[in-house]
This record gives C-alpha cells, structure tokens and sequence, in this order.
C-alpha cells in the first residue's frame, strides 16, 4: 500500500526560504510514476505546484518557477520541494501525491498525504 507522509512545513516570512519532504513507501515495485506537489488555500481548489517523474523529467506551475525545485532523495523514497524568495501567495497547505505508471505531465494522481502547512508570521 502506498502512503506518503509530508512535513517540514511551518512559519515563515516573505523572502525566506523552507523545504518540504515527502516520505513515500510502497511504490517501489512501479518502473514508471508521477510525484508531484499540490497546494491548496483556505477556500479555493487544489493547485499543482511541481512534479516529477521516473525518468527525471520536470514540471512547474509558471509562479513558481524560478524560486522552487523539486528532486528526489534516497532513490524513490523521499521527495522535496526546496522553496525560494518565498511569496505570501504561496502560504498554502501542500500535499505531496503519487501516480503509479505515469509520464508527466499526469492529470491524475491516485495517492495523496495529510499535508503540511507553511503559514506566513506577518
């Protein structure tokens, strides 16, 4: 069974900078997949931000181009968004998600974490 489990949300202002992991488990036997990072403000609908998949390629929402990078650490068992010149539009809650057998760009993502929240202290 897939799970996905985020953290390294948390406070910050406008201009810093903070990275979000996402610990994945139980896709490893899928030769292609999607991660991607979703966010998703109080009262409006659910925004991809980045993705990548198997064969490393790259995705990203145009705002955040530029100031935003997501990888992969241990192989298949972490992702990462490092976040930079944050803005206070990107002060959402952030989901990581999973697509088994997929090539980007994915329209679809089957397993999703609880999210992690960055919120803007100002």
């Amino acid at each position: 069974q897939v799970q996905l489990v985020e953290s390294g949300g948390g406070s910050v202002q406008a201009g810093g900078s903070l990275r979000l992991f996402c610990a994945a488990s139980g896709y490893t036997s899928y030769s292609t997949y999607c991660m991607g990072w979703f966010r998703q403000a109080a009262g409006k609908g659910r925004e991809g931000v980045a993705a990548i998949d198997g064969a490393g390629r790259t995705s990203y929402l145009d705002s955040v181009k530029g100031r935003f990078t997501i990888s992969q650490d241990n192989g298949k068992n972490s992702l990462s968004l490092q976040m930079n010149s944050l803005k206070p539009e990107d002060t959402d809650m952030f989901y990581c998600a999973l697509e088994p057998w997929c090539k980007l760009p994915s329209e679809t993502y089957s397993y999703w974490g609880q999210g992690t929240q960055v919120t803007d202290p100002s």
